[in-house]
């Protein structure tokens, strides 16, 4: 029996707690500060008010003022905070992880910089680790959905890092007959490639907005024009996944995922709302206190394809409904889907 500590209790960091338990292992949830009402709900009863799921009863819980006595003898850390809370868990957590504990985070995203290059987390949270330290950072791609991993629904992701040694411990302790695990030290393929997917996810999601406009009832679908959308999405995704660095093959992951976020969730609602015709302050208005990945790593990525653009590294004509997107939610514009700058004549 190993023992896991859970940084963070998120869904997807708290969800991971059902295959760790069920591997005999000694799990340990410690909530961030702004989980302290998830925390001292399961303490009562083991039921998490977010996931919407109860938690194994033998479950440790912590909060966040407990962390040091939570990783005391600590086998693997998982960290699991959002987009939003990098800064704080840059600041306040790494400094205190033991080096000798590999580090296994759920925080999909990448960060652009000023030459146009897009990097993913793991690699900023190498960078942003405190002077002299080494913690070994490894993480978390795929398509996975947190409350269908609680109800142990088959899900396939991937464990990336840079030592070939860890990733294959890690996945000893959570690989489950459900939970199955691919391995891969392309750390730019498979976080860039799953990130990838929230910006695309929300393109897709306007064609479910634009049939409830269209036939004037909410759940009306249109399955022509959403897979149209989502041909074109792995399709700059793939060039952008190429752009960043990453091996092709890893596009299953965020092509995956793609499929996943399309169905359900956060980046639907705001791709819909937008699709029948609110604009984006409107919609995000409507959706206020949610959290939303997708207007983060969009932003990210049409800024980065600009900055690109301007170095005659790409054209701009190659992602359309990247710039799309962006425009939508940056720039006031109102949906037109730009068709005709998807097709192309192959003679």
């Amino acid at each position: 029996m190993s023992v896991i500590t859970f940084v963070c209790a998120g869904q997807m960091n708290s969800a991971i707690t059902f295959p760790a338990f069920e591997n005999g292992h000694e799990i340990r949830l410690v909530g961030s500060p702004l989980d302290r009402e998830i925390i001292d709900r399961l303490r009562k009863d083991n039921y998490h008010i977010t996931l919407k799921r109860t938690l194994h009863d033998g479950i440790q819980y912590y909060q966040i003022e407990e962390l040091q006595e939570a990783l005391r003898g600590a086998d693997l850390i998982l960290g699991g905070v959002s987009s939003f809370g990098l800064d704080w868990f840059c600041d306040e957590i790494l400094p205190v992880l033991p080096e000798e504990v590999p580090l296994l985070t759920v925080t999909k995203g990448m960060v652009d910089l000023e030459d146009g290059s897009l990097i993913p987390y793991p690699h900023i949270f190498a960078e942003r680790q405190p002077k002299g330290k080494r913690l070994n950072f490894n993480a978390i791609g795929g398509p996975c959905t947190s409350y269908e991993l609680a109800d142990h629904d088959d899900s396939h992701v991937a464990f990336c890092g840079t030592d070939v040694e860890t990733l294959k411990y890690i996945k000893s302790l959570l690989a489950t007959d459900y939970y199955h695990i691919s391995l891969s030290t392309d750390v730019v393929g498979v976080e860039c490639a799953v990130a990838l997917k929230n910006a695309y996810a929300l393109g897709v999601s306007l064609a479910i907005g634009l049939a409830e406009k269209r036939d004037g009832r909410i759940g009306a679908q249109h399955y022509n024009s959403q897979a149209a959308l989502f041909g074109q999405s792995m399709k700059e995704m793939k060039k952008l996944l190429a752009i960043a660095g990453g091996k092709e093959e890893n596009l299953i992951h965020g092509i995956g995922d793609l499929y996943v976020t399309v169905f359900g969730g956060r980046t639907r609602k705001i791709g819909t709302l937008l699709g029948r015709g609110l604009s984006f302050e409107e919609a995000m208005n409507e959706l206020q206190g949610v959290t939303l990945e997708s207007i983060v790593i969009a932003t990210r990525t049409a800024r980065a394809a600009k900055k690109l653009a301007a170095r005659n590294v790409i054209s701009l004509e190659e992602f359309p409904l990247l710039m799309h997107i962006d425009a939508i939610i940056n720039e006031g514009a109102e949906v037109d889907i730009p068709w005709d700058a998807f097709t192309w004549n192959d003679l």
